[in-house]
This record gives structure tokens, sequence and C-alpha cells, in this order.
């Protein structure tokens, strides 16, 4: 097993402010829609999107208060992370492309 190389105490906070951002997106986007087009899945993708922020919040908080030296809970905070940042890349795509 690999030392931890403490990227929780980075993902904890990160992923806490995007989960933040989703949802302030997802508001945006309710108050400003007209049709049901594309719309309608950037706020369900965006909705997915905070809860895998928020799977990953859990999971960094997890590795930090373990008393073990093992990356297990961080290195699933770091996966869940990085699909949500994926994620979101796929929701500003489709918000993008919705505006213009």
């Amino acid at each position: 097993m690999r030392n931890p190389n403490n990227l929780s105490g980075h993902i904890l906070p990160t992923s806490g402010a995007m989960l933040g951002v989703c949802m302030t997106v997802i508001s945006i986007v309710k108050l400003t829609q007209t049709n049901r087009g594309i719309a309608y899945w950037v706020d369900d993708l965006l909705a997915l999107d905070a809860l895998i922020f928020l799977a990953s919040s859990i999971f960094s908080y997890l590795s930090i208060r373990s008393n073990s030296k093992t990356v297990y809970f961080e290195d699933i905070a770091d996966k869940f992370f990085m699909l949500a940042l994926i994620c979101m890349g796929a929701a500003v795509l489709l918000l993008t492309y919705e505006i213009v």
C-alpha cells in the first residue's frame, strides 16, 4: 500500500464548493429556461454531478478521519472528483450550445 498524499485535504473543500456551484447553476437554469430543450438535460446532469461531488466529499472526509495509513478512501474520493469534473464539463458544453 502506498502512503496517503493528503489529497483529501484539497478534495474536501473543493468538492463542497463545486457542489454549491452545481446548485447555483441549476437554480439559474430553472429561472431562465423558456423551453424544455437542452436545459432539461443540463439541470439533470448537474443534479447528478452534485451527487457525485457529494460522494467525493464524503469519501474525502472519511479519508481524513480514518486512522489507517492506506489511501483507500482517498483514491475513491479522487475518482469521484474526476468523474464529477468530467460531468461538469459536459454540462458546460450543453449549456453553451443552449445559449448560442
